[in-house]
């Protein structure tokens, strides 16, 4: 009798599509600016009408490009303009329908001259690895694609890379058929003979074809769709900024996904090198990162070497969630064989499902009720509490002496929470 036939073993490759790394779906880009027309192209009126009509139409900045190109023989028509706001269009997703909704739900109308744009919005990460939400590198562009682009070895070190030449079948009299995409080798000619990426000496960065390269990839908060959405930059210190915001919220929190965070744009004043090697300073509105959370609540009393999610950070992260609970879906807490286990005895998990029910049952589940518990628990424990396991236990036994009169208990935190924002 045959042996049975058997499949790879959970966890091994199964498929072709397993063979190379997973990358998120992205559903469209949001940009962080907006193109205007050269002074050429400015002069041209035929190159002004095509602009107009599309821009109308709500192409992209590369579309309208190409066409004036295409009719008017003007190259490069277009060049980028730094804005306030961001740019958020139909042709930049695969359903147009996605950048209208983000638009009409976080967009605003400041009454500037400037109308309905988006200005400010929430997003949440899909990692708690800063690197995956905002990768980055050095590359240098062709008409055909990326010439060159920077890789770290595993030494540490930042390597310049290039894609390996094609090599010709013989028998065929065609170029060989590569699998698993193009082989990327090492650059090593005259300029960059060691292959180490080193700005000063590359002649690519020093002639301005080779930039900073880097995205943010993010889903926005009530946005529908299966993927990611993604923002295109090229500024070191917009990676330098959002790098520290992840940073500190991961430190503080212990991690990234769940977190709601706020892109927006501020006006800094950056230092750059002008054409005659002076230092210069200039005004630019550059994307920032905020999130809501109370970072001195968070630190105040706690062990600045231990995880930041332990026991009583699970419980700020109840207090703090923006999904709302329902009191059937939450888990009651184990019981001992004398009734309810005792709150000395509960397990971190224990003490989590315990305020999400206590919650949901007090309906406080709400964005503003979480808030607004939040701040009447500081404003009654201090801030630090939720550091210190007896002032945890404390509000615990509170939601639950609570639940005889819910509605007495919510007036009672909405009216001190009130206090403490005034």
């Amino acid at each position: 009798m045959h042996a049975p036939i058997t499949y790879s073993e959970p966890g091994e490759r199964r498929s072709l599509i397993e063979e190379r790394p997973m990358r998120p779906p992205i559903i469209g880009k949001i940009r962080p600016g907006i193109k205007v027309l050269t002074r050429t192209a400015r002069e041209n009126a035929k190159a002004v009408a095509i602009h107009d009509a599309l821009l109308a139409q709500g192409k992209s900045f590369e579309h309208i490009g190409n066409e004036i190109h295409r009719a008017t023989g003007i190259k490069n028509a277009l060049y980028p303009k730094n804005v306030p706001w961001f740019t958020c269009r139909g042709s930049d997703f695969a359903n147009p329908a996605v950048a209208e909704e983000i638009v009409q739900r976080y967009g605003e109308d400041r009454g500037d001259g400037n109308g309905h744009r988006l200005w400010r919005f929430p997003v949440i990460f899909a990692f708690d690895d800063w690197l995956s939400n905002l990768p980055n590198q050095l590359v240098a562009w062709t008409a055909s694609g990326r010439q060159y682009f920077s890789e770290y070895g595993p030494d540490g070190r930042r390597y310049c890379k290039r894609y390996a030449p094609a090599v010709r079948d013989a028998r065929a009299n065609r170029p060989k058929r590569t699998w698993g995409g193009r082989t990327v080798i090492l650059r090593q000619d005259d300029d960059i003979p060691d292959g180490l990426c080193d700005p000063q000496s590359c002649p690519q960065y020093q002639a301005g074809a080779c930039n900073l390269s880097a995205s943010l990839f993010f889903a926005i908060p009530l946005i529908s769709g299966l993927g990611l959405i993604e923002m295109p930059t090229t500024s070191i210190y917009v990676l330098q900024k959002a790098y520290a915001a992840m940073q500190t919220v991961a430190l503080a929190r212990g991690r990234l996904v769940g977190v709601k965070f706020w892109v927006s744009k501020q006006e800094i004043e950056i230092s750059r090198i002008d054409e005659s090697g002076n230092a210069v300073r200039q005004m630019q509105w550059l994307i920032t990162l905020d999130a809501d959370i109370d970072i001195a609540a968070l630190l105040d009393g706690s062990d600045r070497s231990a995880p930041a999610l332990e026991l009583a950070t699970q419980a700020v992260a109840a207090l703090e969630s923006n999904t709302t609970v329902h009191a059937d879906a939450a888990t009651p807490p184990p019981e001992s064989e004398g009734g309810e286990r005792p709150l000395e005895e509960a397990s971190d998990s224990d003490i989590e499902s315990q305020f999400e029910d206590l919650v949901a049952r007090l309906a406080l589940a709400s964005e503003d009720g979480r808030s607004q518990l939040r701040a009447y628990a500081i404003a009654k424990f201090g801030r630090g509490w939720s550091k210190r396991e007896h002032d945890v236990h404390k509000l615990l036994e509170e939601m639950r002496t609570a639940l005889a009169n819910p509605l007495a208990f919510r007036e009672q935190v909405a009216a001190i929470a009130a206090d403490v924002s005034m």
